[in-house]
């Protein structure tokens, strides 16, 4: 082995890279950095599994970490934010795809009857907190002067965000965003009645006969507050493989979404900010989800499409932060508890609780506002159970961006599954071993945490798996073969 002094590479990342290039086994290391696709926070394990028959105690097969050029196995981080894994945030993403699309027009365990059921695309938004940047138009279709007094162009980064941020109502913002979830739930739960009774039916009677089935994603506005994009289905009591009742239509279920919505109200009342009544937004749109095929803007391709593009973003689209801003050794709490209970401040944060001062936060004056309200309304004993102070980068949403229903389709951890399974047979496979017996065969491993990341010059191999990918996948997409 020819040892290399590279004293004079002043990067670190690129003597690290040709340390790694230059290891005996190389090529393996690279393989596990393709297997990964561009992961950019892969997670690393040590440990070993062992494949034993257990009818005659023959092992099959053993592995062991300590085989691997860096002594550890990589794994996908599996981040479904596009800001902080690109590669695994495009897999989330088609999974999701396929998740809707499979309760649009089947497929995925799911009978391609579905498509004749009834379904509606549904946004629910916000309401307003202020007046924000705006392109108003005359009657005639014109584009008129903002608020502001200027005439914002279809581009301009204000657009959406508060008219002024002194007076805009950032308590009401946080609290809408932090009660999203139980609207929706409460969005769902009405829906139901709504229904019942355009149908002339009791709410039991109406289970007996039809089930309301649906998928939906989360999506930040400009101004920081989340609004909801749902897929709505009427289907028969056992869900895809029955039809609802033919009086059970999408007029009905428009009219009773639109209704449903309208009567929604969570209360919240303290005294640093009053009573509270927060709504959705006046802004409901409710469409008609065509046929796959048909010559309409809402079909079951593009629906599916629409929702999985928005699975994969997060706060930092609306110029916010990703990363939780409270300090990890103090949980946010600015101290630590003596076993005598006498309080110890945070060496960390300085006793502020907070990982990085908020005034130095690098994001618009809006954003800041929100982060710091999060903040403040945090420590206040009503609003404790909302632990606005953990989810103060997502400006107060603690909600899960994308939810569905338990018989809208197939899940993610099905396809996951079947993906896991198909890659394990491909290397079975390729390793030419023999066909496992699932009732004779045990699989035994124990895996320990590492750490996450690569090394500096892992991370430039890895950056040029991901470029060459898009690459290829623009290729293909612009109708290449």
């Amino acid at each position: 082995m020819v040892t290399l002094d590279l004293r004079h590479v002043a990067s670190p990342a690129v003597r690290d890279l040709l340390h790694v290039v230059n290891h005996p086994d190389f090529d393996r290391a690279q393989q596990q950095i393709e297997h990964l696709g561009g992961c950019t926070e892969p997670v690393r394990l040590t440990g070993r599994t062992t494949t034993v028959d257990t009818t005659t105690g023959e092992v099959l097969r053993s592995y062991t970490s300590s085989t691997e050029p860096t002594g550890s196995l990589l794994t996908a981080c599996g981040n479904r934010r596009a800001s902080r894994c690109p590669a695994c945030s495009r897999l989330y993403a088609a999974d999701t795809y396929h998740l809707i699309r499979a309760g649009l027009s089947g497929g995925k365990t799911v009978l391609d009857t579905v498509r004749t059921h009834p379904r509606v695309f549904a946004t629910l938004t916000a309401p307003s907190f202020g007046p924000v940047h705006n392109r108003p138009t005359t009657p005639s279709g014109d584009v008129r002067p903002c608020r502001c007094r200027k005439l914002h162009e279809p581009t301009d980064t204000l657009l959406g965000t508060p008219l002024n941020p002194a007076t805009y109502d950032d308590a009401g913002a946080v609290l809408f965003n932090a009660h999203a979830g139980a609207l929706w739930a409460r969005f769902t739960t009405y829906l139901r009645r709504e229904l019942a009774a355009r149908l002339g039916l009791t709410q039991k009677a109406a289970r007996a006969v039809l089930r309301i089935s649906f998928a939906k994603v989360a999506e930040y506005q400009k101004r920081g507050l989340v609004h909801f994009h749902a897929v709505i289905r009427l289907d028969g009591p056992d869900g895809t493989t029955q039809p609802p009742p033919p009086y059970a239509t999408v007029a009905v279920l428009t009219d009773a979404v639109r209704a449903a919505a309208a009567r929604v109200r969570v209360t919240v009342e303290s005294d640093a900010v009053g009573e509270r009544e927060l709504v959705w937004g006046e802004q409901l749109d409710v469409r008609e989800i065509a046929a796959f095929g048909a010559d309409a803007e809402f079909t079951d391709q593009a629906v599916a499409a629409y929702v999985a593009k928005y699975a994969t973003k997060s706060a930092d689209a609306s110029g916010a932060l990703d990363l939780s801003l409270f300090c990890r050794p103090c949980q946010g709490h600015g101290a630590t508890l003596l076993p005598h209970g006498t309080p110890l401040p945070c060496t960390a944060c300085d006793g502020t609780g907070q990982a990085r001062p908020l005034p130095r936060l690098a994001v618009a004056r809006y954003v800041r506002q929100m982060v710091r309200t999060c903040w403040e309304l945090g420590k206040l004993p009503e609003f404790a159970s909302l632990k606005l102070w953990k989810w103060a980068h997502m400006l107060g949403f603690r909600g899960h961006f994308s939810t569905k229903s338990r018989r809208y389709s197939t899940t993610l951890g099905a396809l996951r599954a079947a993906r896991r399974a198909w890659r394990t047979e491909q290397a079975r496979s390729h390793a030419g071993l023999p066909e496992h017996d699932p009732d004779t065969t045990l699989v035994v491993g124990h895996w320990t945490y590492l750490g996450s990341g690569y090394s500096p010059g892992a991370v430039l191999l890895a950056a040029a798996v991901w470029h060459r990918r898009e690459l290829e996948r623009r290729f293909i997409a612009e109708g290449g073969c």
